[in-house]
C-alpha cells in the first residue's frame, strides 16, 4: 500500500499530516508513505527527522491583495502542479491525504484528476479556502468541529473525525503532572501559554492577574511566555515590581510537558488554535481563549466560539484584551468551583481521544476501494 500525504506552510498543517502518516504505519508496516510539501517550507526539515521520506514542490501562499507577486505565486502553483503530476506517475500511491495549506491544492487536485483516491482532513471550524475548493474532488473530507460541516456544502462526504493528538494528552494522572513540575496536586492550577513563540498580548495582559494572585497560597501558575518574548515579559515583571520566582509560580520560556501541565491544569489561558483546543478538549480542561487576531480567515475565532457555545470556554478577543479584563474572567472562574467542572465536562465530551484510529480507518477503508 502506497500513500502520499501532504500539508505545509505552518505546523497546524505538518503535524496532522505526520500524525496520519505514522498512523498508517502503525496499522500497516508494510506500508510506503511519502510526504509531499514545499522545498522552502518548515516540513522540509521537519518530516525526514520524523523519519518520513519527503518529496518537495514549489509553493507559496497566495498574497491577500492582487499584485505582481500574485502573478509569481500563480506561476509556481503551476510548476507544482508538473512536478506534482512527475512524483504521482513515479510513486503511484493508492492514497493521497491533505489536509490543508497551498501545498494540498496541487496534490490532491492532480491526484483526483488521474482517479487516484483523495481525501481531506480539515483541523478548523472554518475551512480554508484551498480545501473548500478542493471538496468537490475528493472522495471524503474529515472534520475536527462540527460547526464546520455547514461551511463545506457537501454533507455527504463529510465524517466527524476529530484531530489527533500526543498520545500522553489525558492519560497522566494529575498527581504526575504535578509532580513533574514540582507544583502541588491540590492546588487550583492555571496554565497559561501563547504558543512557542508566544502571544505578546497576553503576555502584557499576565502582570496584572500575578498582581492579584501574588498573596495567594491556594492558586498556582504555570505560564510560558514564548521564546520570542520571555526576556521583554522578564523585564516587563521586573519593572512592575512583580517577584516572579515563587515556589507556586512557573513562569518558563519554553514548556515541554505540556502533557503534565495539561494534566494538572484547572484553567487553561491561550490562543485558539485547532491542535491547542483538540488537546485541552481530550484532555478536559476549561479554556478562556484570546484568538489570534490574524489567523487566516480569523479562523481562530471561529474555533474559539464553536467550544464557548458548548459551555466549555469562555472567549474574549485580543483586541479587547486588556490585564483587568482577563483577571476579572480568572477570577470569576476560579472561585467558582462548580462552574470549572462543568466546563470541564463540556470540554470532555467535545474531545476525540481516538481521533487517529477514526482517521486512520478512513484511510484504508478508502485506499482497498
Amino acid at each position: 500500500m502506497r500513500v502520499i500525504v501532504t500539508g505545509g506552510g505552518t505546523g497546524g498543517h505538518i503535524y496532522p499530516a505526520l500524525a496520519i502518516a505514522k498512523g498508517i504505519l502503525a496499522h500497516q508496516p508494510d506500508a510506503e508513505i511519502l510526504y509531499i510539501g514545499t522545498r522552502e517550507g518548515m516540513e522540509a526539515r521537519l518530516v525526514p527527522e520524523a523519519g518520513i521520506e519527503f518529496a518537495g514542490v514549489s509553493g507559496q501562499g497566495l498574497p491577500r491583495k492582487l499584485s505582481l507577486e500574485t502573478l509569481k505565486v500563480g506561476g509556481k502553483s503551476f510548476k507544482a502542479l508538473w512536478e506534482t503530476k512527475q512524483i504521482l506517475k513515479k510513486f503511484k500511491p493508492d492514497l493521497v491525504v491533505g489536509t490543508g495549506g497551498y501545498v494540498s491544492g496541487p496534490v490532491v487536485l492532480t491526484a483526483a484528476l488521474f482517479g487516484i483516491p483523495t481525501l481531506l482532513h480539515e483541523q478548523n471550524a472554518l475551512p480554508g479556502v484551498t480545501n473548500k475548493i478542493l471538496t468537490r474532488f475528493v472522495r471524503k473530507v474529515m472534520v475536527t468541529f462540527p460547526e464546520s460541516i455547514a461551511h463545506f456544502g457537501v454533507g455527504q462526504k463529510l465524517i466527524l473525525t476529530g484531530l489527533p493528538v500526543r498520545p500522553e494528552i489525558g492519560r497522566l494522572s494529575r498527581k504526575k503532572g504535578a509532580e513533574c513540575l514540582g507544583l502541588r496536586s491540590d492546588c487550583l492550577t492555571l496554565l497559561v501559554t501563547g504558543g512557542s513563540r508566544g502571544a505578546r498580548s497576553i503576555n502584557q495582559a499576565m502582570p496584572t492577574v500575578l498582581k492579584h494572585l501574588a498573596g495567594r497560597r491556594d492558586v498556582q501558575v504555570i505560564w510560558a511566555t514564548g521564546k520570542a518574548t520571555y526576556q521583554e515579559t522578564l523585564e516587563s515583571l521586573k519593572a512592575q515590581g512583580i517577584q516572579w520566582q515563587r515556589e507556586n509560580w512557573r513562569v518558563l520560556e519554553y514548556l515541554k510537558d505540556m502533557p503534565e501541565a495539561l494534566a494538572c491544569a484547572d484553567l487553561f489561558v491561550g490562543r485558539a488554535g485547532a491542535t491547542t483546543l483538540a488537546e485541552i478538549m481530550v484532555a478536559g480542561k476549561p479554556g478562556l481563549l484570546i484568538p489570534y487576531p490574524f489567523a487566516a480567515e480569523n479562523h481562530q475565532e471561529f474555533n474559539a466560539r464553536a467550544l464557548e457555545k458548548e459551555g466549555a470556554a469562555r472567549v474574549i478577543l485580543d483586541k479587547d484584551l486588556t490585564g483587568e479584563k482577563l483577571w476579572a474572567l480568572v477570577k470569576e472562574l476560579t472561585e467558582k468551583p462548580e462552574k470549572l467542572q462543568k466546563m470541564a465536562q463540556a470540554a470532555q465530551g467535545l474531545g476525540q481521544p481516538d481521533a487517529l484510529n477514526k482517521i486512520v480507518k478512513v484511510c484504508m477503508d478508502t485506499a482497498w476501494k
